[in-house]
């Protein structure tokens, strides 16, 4: 469990990893793409 979570730091630190985060930090301040993931989240929870 240990290397899957260095690989996913990792991947966190390359280039292509902080633009995706840097994405996902925008989306998170959208409230209608808050919502939407809410919403997303809320159906897998019934599951």
């Amino acid at each position: 469990m240990a290397s899957l979570f260095n690989k996913i730091a990792a991947f966190a630190r390359s280039p292509q990893g902080r633009r995706l985060v840097d994405q996902a930090k925008f989306a998170a301040r959208d409230p209608h793409k808050r919502a939407k993931a809410q919403e997303v989240l809320r159906k897998f929870r019934k599951r």
